[in-house]
C-alpha cells in the first residue's frame, strides 16, 4: 500500500484534525487510478467532540461511515456549496473514495453530477444492496482497502472521453495558475464557455468559475498556513485578484474568517481557527 500523501491542501487547520485523529490516503488499486484521486481513511476515539471543517475540492466522494450513537451507512457525497463541516466523537472509522473531478459519472452515468452538488445521499437511495460493515469491520487497513477496490469494481466505472476531457481540464486549472478568466480559458481550450459550462455541470458538478475561485483559496489557506508573515497583496496579484480586496471577501465568505484571522490562528497566536 502506498504512503500515506501529506497534502492537506482544502482542510482548514489540519495541524488540529492530525492531531485528533489517524488520517491516511492510500491508492486504489491499478485499474481504479483513472477515476479514483485516493482513498482517505480516518479512525477516532475522542474525549471531546471536535469539528473539522474543509474548504472542498471540486470532486465528489462515496464515503462509509460508522460515527458515534449511528448505524454504519454509506452516502453520496456531492461538491458542498460552501465550507463543508462534520462533528467527530466518541469512536468512528470512515472509509471515503475520492474521485478525479469529472470521474464520477464513470460509475452513475445516468445523471449530471450538477444533480449531486450540495447533496449528501444516504442508502436506501444509493448503494441498496451495499453493506458497509464489509469496508469499515477489518482491523486491517489493508483488507479495507481491498474492500474498496473490491466495491468500485463492482460498479464497473467505464472509460468516457468526455469525463476525461473534464478531467484533464480541471486538472489545468489547478496546476496552471496563469488561468484566471473563464473566457480566457474556453478559448485556448477550443470551446465556446456554454459548452465549458456544460462540460462542467454534467461531469465536474461545478462551473469553471468556481473551480478558479476556489484553487486559489487553497493556495491562500496553504500559504497563511505555513508563511509567518503574508504579504496579502502580494498574494492577490500571484492569485489573479484585481485586488487584495477581492482576495479578502472570497476568503471570508469561504472560509468564515478574514484572512488575517485565519493566519494569526494558524502561526499559533490567535484562538482555535475552522469556525465558522
Amino acid at each position: 500500500m502506498a504512503a500515506p500523501d501529506r497534502d492537506t491542501r482544502g482542510i482548514v487547520d489540519p495541524a488540529e484534525l492530525l492531531a485528533r485523529v489517524r488520517f491516511r490516503r492510500p491508492e486504489p488499486a491499478e485499474p481504479l487510478r483513472p477515476y479514483i484521486e485516493h482513498y482517505w481513511l480516518i479512525d477516532w476515539d475522542l474525549t471531546e467532540p471536535y469539528v473539522s471543517h474543509v474548504v472542498p475540492h471540486p470532486a465528489v466522494h462515496i464515503v462509509f461511515q460508522r460515527l458515534a450513537g449511528e448505524d454504519a451507512f454509506v452516502e453520496v457525497a456531492g461538491i458542498p456549496h460552501g465550507l463543508f463541516a462534520q462533528k467527530l466523537e466518541g469512536r468512528g472509522r470512515v472509509c471515503g473514495i475520492k474521485f478525479r473531478p469529472g470521474a464520477f459519472r464513470c460509475v452513475a452515468p445516468d445523471r449530471p453530477v450538477s444533480e449531486w452538488t450540495g447533496r449528501r445521499v444516504r442508502q436506501p437511495e444509493v448503494f441498496p444492496d451495499t453493506d458497509p460493515a464489509t469496508v469499515l469491520d477489518p482491523a486491517d487497513e489493508t483488507a479495507r482497502v481491498a474492500a474498496l477496490d473490491a466495491f468500485l469494481l463492482a460498479l464497473g466505472p467505464r472509460p468516457d472521453p468526455q469525463a476525461e476531457l473534464a478531467t484533464t481540464l480541471v486538472d489545468r486549472i489547478r496546476t496552471d495558475r496563469t488561468i484566471r478568466r473563464v473566457t480566457d480559458f474556453a478559448r485556448a481550450e477550443g470551446l465556446s464557455v456554454r459548452l465549458l459550462q456544460r462540460l462542467f455541470a454534467g461531469y465536474v458538478g461545478v462551473g469553471p468559475k468556481w473551480v478558479i475561485l476556489r484553487y486559489r483559496i487553497h493556495d491562500a489557506l496553504e500559504r497563511a498556513g505555513v508563511e509567518e508573515h503574508v504579504d496579502w497583496a502580494a498574494l492577490a496579484a500571484d492569485l489573479g485578484y484585481a485586488d487584495q480586496a477581492h482576495l479578502i471577501r472570497d476568503f471570508t465568505a469561504t472560509v468564515g474568517v478574514t484572512p488575517t484571522t485565519y493566519a494569526q490562528g494558524a502561526q499559533g497566536t490567535q484562538g482555535t481557527q475552522g469556525t465558522r
